[in-house]
């Protein structure tokens, strides 16, 4: 039977996450059915499939401002305001827990970085903009040259 401390879900220091963070077991929901595609024989009698879900709006583990980043950034995540994760690529539970575990890691790991910085507008160079005006004259030319010519014969 494993310990609750190894069903913690663990989401490693990252971008916006200078020590990582430790999400307890007791907030995350687990349901298991049964899965499609690769088992033999078993793929009709093992629930394989991993649907696990996350509160985030009630987590003791993230600030204020930590939750509103994580609600925004997972929003196409979100059921009924729970974050939910489905893993089924796996002939075992075991291996699909561990895959919807990673998933959701991964996930919270993303939705608290740092957005990035804004872009910065440059101006086209002096030599850019020459190019594009003279391959406009060019292609105005080649057009020109395509109508029927007036004819004073």
């Amino acid at each position: 039977m494993p310990v609750a401390a190894e069903l913690d879900l663990v989401v490693p220091p990252g971008p916006g996450l200078r020590h990582g963070l430790v999400v307890p077991a007791g907030e995350l929901e687990e349901r298991f059915t049964r899965a499609s595609g690769p088992g033999g024989q078993g793929v009709n009698t093992t629930d394989s499939r991993v649907e696990l879900w996350w509160d985030p709006a009630t987590s003791t583990t993230l600030t204020a401002h930590q939750r509103e980043r994580v609600t925004g950034a997972l929003t196409a995540y979100l059921v009924g305001g729970r974050v939910r994760v489905v893993a089924a690529e796996h002939r075992s539970q075991r291996r699909n827990r561990k895959a919807a575990r990673e998933r959701l890691a991964e996930l919270i790991r993303e939705a608290l970085a740092p957005p990035p910085p804004p872009r910065r507008a440059t101006k086209p160079t002096r030599g850019s903009q020459r190019r594009r005006l003279d391959a406009k004259r060019r292609r105005s030319a080649i057009k020109a040259r395509r109508t029927r010519p007036t004819g004073s014969d």
